[in-house]
């Protein structure tokens, strides 16, 4: 697939750093952006109150973004589109006193830079501006021929784990709602999550359909209305809910309806898009974020407690996209590539130690060891997968 910015505003999926576990960032000489460094080297300093870019704007090309947590709650960085929707790179989860680096390839355009504080709203928003570059970067035409093949994989990958997961919302809604199936909804409801799992950060990067679609209500913000997968979660597995009220036949058809016209939109939209290189790198890197805050935490299935179904699909989906640049990567950092290659084995060796005929053990069935030997080895992971977009790009 040829080298195309995705969608005519640039949306680019780039991903988290892990907070808790990922390598402190180096700043730019200079500041970044104040003309005394690299003009692609831009410093964050996120507050309790402010969100403090050093510049207003960045030649196109490969840009980095230092961000620095000086307040006194978790916070997290975005770049959006123009829209104030997309998600065109973010960095979440930076504890008080955490520096991260977020790098990106990021086309000419108007964006915005938002800090978010306690994770929580719209954040502190500030407009944000990528000029054209004549800047001509050379790429060998063996390394071009391995950029293009990454691309076409991903997007194929993509594309055929939107339509799975179409097919199977399909079948789970028409369970759910028939009333006398619930046994059959829930033996399909993690089989069919998984391959919204595969493509997580390709379907957060759409800022209207994911809070529709996989808000947990732990984590619904004042007045948000309650929609998506989880709710349905919820409804067919009430038992760890006080004084649940099960949701009615009418409301069962309006919120299975509901979710399945947004997986429509979504695959819909996911037909069309195309992948530049750090878009897979960062979206691999994104992914291990998802296990890191919420599936190995046992947050993520609240209800169901199907936390390793998602947490194997997480890293099934960063594997396929460290795969994909894996070649390019061999060329660049062969000792980075031979790490990752084998942090991914490591993982997966204690991820398949806790399967089962019907998939994989409840998070309840989880004993304090095998959690910890599963969170150590996504940290093992994390920090060499934070170093893979840089890399690519070098």
């Amino acid at each position: 697939m040829k080298r195309l910015s995705w969608i005519a505003a640039g949306l680019l999926i780039a991903a988290p750093v892990l907070a808790s576990c990922g390598t402190e960032s180096t700043e730019p000489s200079g500041g970044g952006g104040d003309g005394a460094g690299d003009a692609r080297a831009l410093t964050v300093d996120s507050s309790d109150d402010a969100c403090k870019v050093s510049a207003t704007e960045a030649p196109a090309g490969t840009v980095t973004f230092y961000v620095t947590n000086s307040g006194s709650q978790v916070t997290e960085f975005y770049l959006l589109a123009e829209d104030g929707l997309r998600i065109v790179a973010e960095v979440e989860n930076i504890g008080p006193s955490i520096s991260r680096p977020l790098t990106a390839d990021v086309p000419a355009g108007k964006y915005i830079t938002a800090c978010k504080p306690g994770m929580t709203g719209d954040g502190i928003r500030s407009d944000f501006t990528v000029t054209e570059s004549d800047e001509d970067v050379k790429v060998s035409e063996d390394e071009e021929t391995l950029v293009n093949e990454a691309q076409t994989n991903y997007a194929a990958y993509v594309q055929d784990q939107s339509d799975q997961l179409l097919v199977k919302t399909r079948q789970f809604v028409d369970l759910y709602k028939a009333g006398d199936k619930d046994d059959e909804a829930r033996a399909l409801y993690a089989d069919a999550r998984t391959h919204w799992e595969r493509i997580e950060t390709v379907a957060e990067s759409f800022g209207d359909l994911d809070p529709m679609m996989d808000a947990r209500e732990a984590d619904l913000e004042p007045g948000q209305k309650w929609t998506g997968w989880h709710l349905l979660e919820k409804d067919l597995w009430p038992a760890r809910a006080e004084k649940y009220a099960e949701l009615s036949p009418k409301d069962r058809t309006f919120y299975a309806d509901d979710l399945l016209k947004n997986t429509e939109t979504l695959d819909s939209r996911i037909q069309d898009l195309t992948f530049t290189v750090d878009q897979i790198a960062n979206g691999s890197r994104g992914l291990l974020e998802e296990v890191a805050t919420g599936k190995v935490t046992g947050e993520e299935e609240y209800w169901s407690r199907t936390d390793l179904w998602d947490f194997q699909a997480n890293v099934d989906g960063a594997k396929v996209g460290f795969d994909g640049v894996k070649p390019l990567l061999e060329e660049k950092d062969p000792e980075l590539a031979t790490e990752l290659e084998t942090r991914f084995d490591e993982l997966q060796v204690l991820l398949d130690a806790q399967r089962t005929d019907d998939g994989f053990r409840y998070y309840d069935e989880l004993s304090p060891d095998d959690i910890k030997g599963l969170s150590d080895a996504v940290n093992a992971l994390s920090e060499p997968l934070s170093r893979l977009t840089a890399a690519v790009l070098s």
